[in-house]
């Protein structure tokens, strides 16, 4: 049963809110009692996400943001504090995934910059912005979206690039933060059933025997690792990477399945 109390009278500010697992994380954390800003790229659809969460009872207000423009980001966290009094929660999901060419001397450097400033620098923007109001609060918590990806080889070189860069800065962050009170933490996600695999059911049913915990995640799955973190039952994690995954990087399903009969010598 989900607490509705742990964020009670909070402040969060959700960046790449409007769908996914974006707006599953609004979704629960204002089920648990936060006042939420969703921000996204997409005006109109992050409108329509904060305006649903609006008609269940809860306070949300919606913006539009681009993480890439430092004076968006700036705008944004200064909207947080006029209309909350405070900012108590960052969450970071903005990124940006571009297909690899199929050899790697054709990636062209736009789409190298483009996955690396949404998606590593975008972060690292909001960071900065929300970092003082954070440290006023006396209860300032990040939680940024990392991806398996960042861990281990699934293709897609410059949005891993910037995963892994995240765990980096998570890390880095944390050590700054935490004589501010402030705790910085990242979810790495699995496959997650979001907007991006919309019409690849087949695709999904293909690697699903990959996940030991037999299925792929839902948004809500990594909601819930986020409420936690960004919680006071975490009051003494910071600086860490929370692998939420179905088991996939920890159980080379692969190898199993290879070894079949054979036994354990």
């Amino acid at each position: 049963m989900t607490d509705t109390t742990r964020f009670t009278d909070h402040a969060v500010l959700i960046t790449g809110a409007a769908r996914g697992i974006g707006a599953a994380v609004a979704r629960r954390l204002a089920e648990e009692g936060a006042r939420v800003l969703l921000t996204d790229r997409d005006g109109p659809e992050v409108e329509g996400t904060a305006a649903r969460l609006r008609g269940l009872g809860h306070t949300a207000r919606a913006l539009a943001c681009d993480v890439a423009d430092r004076a968006a980001v700036e705008a944004a966290v200064a909207e947080a504090v006029a209309a909350f009094g405070a900012l108590d929660v960052l969450v970071n999901c903005a990124a940006s995934c571009t297909p690899d060419t199929p050899l790697f001397e054709d990636d062209p450097d736009d789409a190298w910059d483009r996955d690396l400033d949404i998606t590593l620098t975008g972060t690292y923007r909001c960071c900065r912005a929300a970092l003082p109001h954070l440290a006023a609060s006396g209860r300032g918590a990040i939680v940024s979206i990392g991806s398996v990806n960042g861990l281990q080889d699934f293709g897609n070189h410059a949005y891993s690039a910037a995963k892994a860069g995240l765990g980096s800065l998570t890390r880095t962050l944390a050590g700054h933060a935490a004589a501010r009170g402030v705790r910085v933490n990242l979810v790495t996600p699995g496959t997650v059933r979001t907007s991006a695999w919309e019409g690849r059911d087949a695709d999904l049913e293909a690697i699903r025997p990959l996940y030991p915990l037999g299925r792929i995640g839902e948004p809500e799955d990594i909601a819930a690792a986020v409420a936690f973190l960004a919680s006071r039952d975490a009051a003494w994690i910071t600086g860490t990477t929370l692998v939420v995954d179905g088991g996939l990087t920890a159980v080379n399903t692969g190898f199993r399945a290879a070894r079949g009969g054979w036994d354990d010598e």
